[in-house]
């Protein structure tokens, strides 16, 4: 009896959801490749980002995630995302991560996640560079910098 109950409701929620002339094929969205060694690298004093997908490199993506490096001694400048929170993992190397005032101390194999409007920055406290996976719930990912970043 709950399954007929379940499946008769479940039925008249997609029913509902039609609308009348509206029987036009549903786009399909499909799987799309990008390739780390054909991409560009932008670079600054502090180190380097590469894209590895956003909305510009694969329309319609909702995602955006990418590889930051940071050099020795140097941080990127202090910033924050107003549109999205940001997961940031050490890949290797280690460094200090500030978020609003606080700092922690990272190395490789762990995560932070920042929150949307977080002011935060990375200093790469070692002696290798800190390489970060970086991942951004919106494809159109939007930073605001509180300090200058000035490319090479």
């Amino acid at each position: 009896m709950k399954t007929i109950l379940l499946a008769t409701l479940a039925s008249g929620l997609w029913l509902a959801s039609r609308v009348p002339g509206d029987e036009a094929a549903p786009v399909k969205p499909t799987a799309t490749v990008t390739d780390a060694a054909q991409l560009p690298v932008e670079e600054y004093p502090w180190g380097t980002l590469k894209w590895l997908c956003n909305a510009k490199l694969v329309p319609g993506a909702v995602q955006t995630v990418g590889i930051a490096e940071i050099l020795p001694g140097k941080s990127n400048p202090l910033h924050y995302h107003p549109n999205c929170e940001e997961v940031l993992y050490v890949l290797s190397g280690q460094g200090t991560q500030s978020f609003d005032g606080r700092t922690v101390e990272l190395k490789a194999g762990m995560t932070i996640c920042i929150p949307p409007g977080v002011k935060h920055n990375l200093l790469n406290t070692g002696t290798e560079p800190i390489r970060c996976l970086i991942s951004f719930s919106s494809g159109d990912r939007q930073t605001t910098f509180l300090e200058p970043n000035p490319r090479k």
